[in-house]
C-alpha cells in the first residue's frame, strides 16, 4: 500500500499536473492578459499555445533534462516556455536580460542549452555571447524577429505544430529538475540553483497560503520573471498552479500599472520597494481606482516605517514584505497585520520554513542551534531550513554547494539581529561590513537613519580607505530637495538618537540613481568600487 502511495504521489503531485487540472476545470477562465496588444488567453488557449511550442521542441529532439534557455522580458512566450519545460520534462533556464555578452556566455557554457529563446531586442547581445561561448545551442529562436541564417523566428518555429497534448515517454516525477535560476553573482560567479517540480508546487502553495491567493485572483508581477521573486511570487508558477490570471508587464511603468489595476481589477501587484515609491508618487499625482487590490507585495529590501505608512495610506492598507534568496524563495514574511509596527524588519519565518540567526565565529561556522541572542542587538548570520522550496544544491558546482549548505540549513551570508518573537532585521552582508577604528558598521543601519531625513529620497552606504580609522563611512544620496547639503545631513546624523557618532558618514556624494539588482537589492559591491574611484578622483565631499 505504501509503495502505491509513493509511486502515485511522486508521479502525480507535480506542477504540470496542477496546471492541467486548471486547464480541465477552467478552460474558459482567463489565464493571461497582454494589455499592450489587447490580447487575452483562456486556460484552454494558454495550453494550446504552450502545446505548439512543446510539439516543436519534441520534433527538435528535446528530452528529459535538456535545457531551454530564455532571455526575454516578461512576455507570453516566456509563459509558454515555462509550461513547455514542465510538459517535456526539460529544464527552463531563464537568464537576466541585463547580462553582458561575457556573463551570458558563462551561463551558456555552464548550462549548455539545447535551445535558446531570445527577444529580438536582445539578439545583438546574445550573438556576441555566442561568439565568446565555447558551447553552441542546437536552435536559436527569436521572439518578434525574422527568420535568417542560423535563426528561426518564434512564430515560424511554432506555426505548423499541433496544439494537441504532446506525447511524452516516461513517467513524471516530483524530483525532476524543472527550472534553473542563476543567482545575481554580485560577489563572484553566478550560481545555478536547480529547482525540482515539488519545489515549484510548494513554492506555489507558499504564495497561496501567505497572500492568500486563489483561482479568483488577477495578479501582476512588475519584476522580471527571470529571477525567483518574479517567477514564483504571483508570477507564472503560483498563478497558473492556482488557476488565477496574470497581467503581463514587460517593463515597469508606474502610470500603466495603476491603469491596469483599475481596468483589469487586479488583486495583487508585486514589485520592489522602489516600485512602490513610484506607484505612490503617481497615485498622488493622478489618482486611480485601486479598490480591487487585496495587496501589494514587495521584496528585496525592508520597508521603513514612514514609507510603509505612506503606501498603506496612498495605495492600499494591505502591504506585504518578504525576505529570501534565489535558493530558497522567500522565507520570512510580513503581512498587513504585522505592519507598520514591524516595518524595518524582514518579518518572522514563513509557515514551512525555519529561519534562524546564528552566532558568527572567525574560525568556524556556527551550528544551526548555536543561536545569536534574541535581543535585537547581537548580530549573527541568517540561516534557512526550507526543504519545501530549496533543492539544497547548485547545478555543476559542488564547491559552492558544500560552502552554503550545512546540516539541513542554507547559510545566507546575510547579517541580522532578531528579537524575542523571532522577527529578523537584516543589517547587511558579511562582505559589505565596514570596519572603522575596529568597530563593525553595517551599511543598512546607516541608510535607515539617512532615509528618515525629509529631503532624502534614498541612500546607499559604503566605505573608503582612511589612514587613521582604516575605513570611513561614505554615503551616496538621492535627494528629494535640491537644497539638501552634506552639512545638513551631517548635523542630522549627529543629532539622531539612532546613530552612534563613529557610524556617521564622513564623505557624501549626491547622485541621480543608485545601483540595484533585478530583485531590488542594493548593490553595495558596485557602490564600493564606485566610491573608491570617486575617492581617488577627489569627487567625494568631506564633512
Amino acid at each position: 500500500m505504501l509503495q502505491d502511495f509513493k509511486r502515485i504521489f511522486e508521479s502525480h503531485y507535480t506542477w504540470k499536473e496542477g496546471f492541467m487540472r486548471n486547464v480541465r476545470r477552467y478552460p474558459k477562465r482567463t489565464a493571461m492578459i497582454l494589455p499592450e496588444k489587447n490580447k487575452v488567453w483562456t486556460y484552454a488557449e494558454l495550453n494550446a499555445d504552450s502545446n505548439r511550442l512543446c510539439n516543436s521542441l519534441i520534433a527538435d529532439g528535446i528530452s528529459k533534462g535538456d535545457v531551454i534557455m530564455v532571455q526575454t522580458l516578461n512576455c507570453p512566450e516566456f509563459a509558454f516556455a515555462y509550461i513547455a519545460a514542465h510538459k517535456t520534462r526539460s529544464v527552463l533556464c531563464p537568464i537576466s536580460y541585463r547580462l553582458s555578452p561575457g556573463e551570458m556566455a558563462y551561463n551558456i557554457d555552464d548550462s549548455k542549452p539545447i535551445v535558446l529563446i531570445v527577444c529580438a531586442t536582445m539578439l545583438g547581445n546574445a550573438l556576441k555571447a555566442l561568439q565568446i561561448a565555447k558551447y553552441s545551442p542546437k536552435r536559436i529562436i527569436v521572439i518578434n524577429g525574422e527568420t535568417s541564417e542560423g535563426l528561426l523566428s518564434y512564430n515560424d518555429y511554432t506555426a505548423r505544430s499541433s496544439s494537441e497534448e504532446p506525447v511524452i515517454a516516461g513517467e513524471y516525477n516530483i524530483y525532476d529538475e524543472t527550472t534553473r535560476l542563476y543567482t545575481s553573482g554580485t560577489t563572484g560567479k553566478p550560481k545555478a540553483s536547480s529547482l525540482t517540480s515539488i519545489n515549484e508546487v510548494l513554492s506555489a502553495h507558499d504564495v497561496m497560503i501567505h497572500f492568500p491567493m486563489s483561482f479568483k485572483d488577477i495578479t501582476m508581477n512588475t519584476t522580471p520573471w527571470f529571477h525567483r521573486g518574479g517567477l514564483h511570487c504571483a508570477g507564472p508558477c503560483p498563478a497558473f498552479y492556482a488557476g488565477a490570471a496574470i497581467v503581463i508587464m514587460g517593463k515597469f511603468d508606474a502610470e500603466k500599472t495603476l491603469e491596469y489595476v483599475s481596468e483589469y481589477n487586479i488583486t495583487f501587484v508585486v514589485g520592489v520597494p522602489t516600485v512602490l515609491e513610484e506607484l505612490a508618487d503617481m497615485q498622488e499625482r493622478k489618482k486611480r481606482d485601486l479598490t480591487s487590490l487585496k495587496g501589494i507585495v514587495t521584496m528585496g529590501s525592508p520597508l521603513d516605517r514612514h514609507a510603509c505608512i505612506r503606501y498603506q495610506s496612498v495605495l492600499t492598507p494591505n502591504i506585504f514584505n518578504g525576505y529570501g534568496t534565489t535558493e530558497t524563495f522567500w522565507n520570512t514574511f510580513l503581512r498587513p497585520f504585522d505592519l507598520p509596527d514591524n516595518a524595518g524588519t524582514a518579518g518572522a519565518s514563513c509557515v514551512d520554513d525555519d529561519v534562524r540567526v546564528v552566532k558568527i565565529y572567525d574560525d568556524r561556522r556556527a551550528a544551526p542551534d548555536d543561536l545569536a541572542a534574541m535581543d535585537g542587538t547581537e548580530v549573527g548570520e541568517v540561516v534557512i531550513c526550507s526543504p519545501a522550496k530549496s533543492p539544497y544544491c547548485y547545478h555543476n558546482n559542488e564547491v559552492e554547494t558544500e560552502s552554503k549548505y550545512h546540516n539541513g540549513f542554507f547559510y545566507t551570508n546575510d547579517l541580522a539581529t532578531w528579537d524575542e518573537n523571532q522577527y529578523v532585521t537584516i543589517v547587511g552582508r558579511k562582505d559589505d561590513m565596514i570596519i572603522s577604528s575596529g568597530e563593525n558598521i553595517y551599511p543598512t543601519e546607516v541608510e535607515a537613519v539617512l532615509n528618515v531625513h525629509p529631503k532624502v529620497k534614498d541612500s546607499i552606504v559604503t566605505a573608503v580607505p582612511d589612514k587613521i580609522r582604516g575605513q570611513v563611512v561614505t554615503a551616496y544620496i538621492i535627494a528629494k530637495d535640491a537644497t539638501l547639503t552634506p552639512e545638513e545631513l551631517d548635523e542630522f546624523c549627529k543629532d539622531s538618537p539612532y546613530m552612534a557618532n563613529f557610524k556617521r558618514p564622513r564623505y557624501y556624494h549626491f547622485v541621480d540613481e543608485i545601483p540595484f539588482n533585478a530583485t531590488g537589492k542594493k548593490l553595495h559591491v558596485v557602490i564600493k568600487e564606485t566610491a573608491l574611484a570617486d575617492y581617488n578622483a577627489g569627487k567625494l565631499y568631506k564633512v
